[in-house]
């Protein structure tokens, strides 16, 4: 994508709104605790009490660092402008290219199943399993439940942001390897431009 060029600033937007939601969603779950005295006995609810959501706290958290990361490398490479470079450079492109295709395929589908299982095993705090004896827990810990949907939300808008932007690195990546592409025959001067 040449640096400025129309989807090269969604990209932008939207790896800073995936990073946003992300971290939104691990500060929500993460933050979210809840006291209460049930039979003169003090409990608290933490996310840890539910594997699923520590889980879901630190892929999100993950999420957020590496979109933050290539924020950083749009913003960089769209301020760098186009810049001179030979058959190495294009090579180096590439493999970036490749890099950032896998991860952003690998980073939507972490967020996604660890939100879905989190979900899963909230609603199980929330209308509770009777064939297993597992009482209902949403109406004795109702804040830290309702923190807990808000940073789900969150984490699973990221998550569909993240499949969207996996699609522009789906694009980027096969717009690359078509043998009539302009990255093949101009001289490598707008291929260093491009990430």
């Amino acid at each position: 994508m040449a640096a400025g060029s129309p989807p090269a600033r969604m990209e932008c937007v939207l790896r800073g709104a995936c990073a946003a939601m992300a971290a939104a969603g691990a500060l929500l779950l993460g933050l979210s605790a809840q006291t209460k005295t049930v039979l003169f006995i003090q409990r608290k609810a933490v996310p840890k009490d539910v594997q699923a959501l520590w889980v879901l706290i630190v892929a999100a958290s993950a999420a957020a660092g590496y979109h933050v990361v290539q924020l950083a490398r749009c913003l960089y490479m769209s301020r760098l402008g186009v810049a001179g470079g030979g058959a190495g450079c294009r090579r180096l492109s590439r493999g970036i290219t490749c890099v950032t295709f896998l991860l952003d395929k690998g980073c939507a589908y972490m967020v996604f199943a660890t939100t879905v299982a989190a979900l899963q095993a909230c609603f199980v705090g929330l209308i509770g399993v009777e064939a297993l004896q597992w009482s209902k827990l949403c109406n004795i810990y109702t804040r830290f439940c309702e923190q807990a949907a808000a940073g789900m939300l969150c984490s699973m808008l990221a998550a569909g942001g993240m499949a969207v932007l996996s699609a522009f690195s789906d694009r980027e990546l096969f717009r690359r390897r078509r043998p009539g592409s302009s990255s093949a025959g101009d001289g490598g001067a707008r291929q260093c431009a491009r990430l």
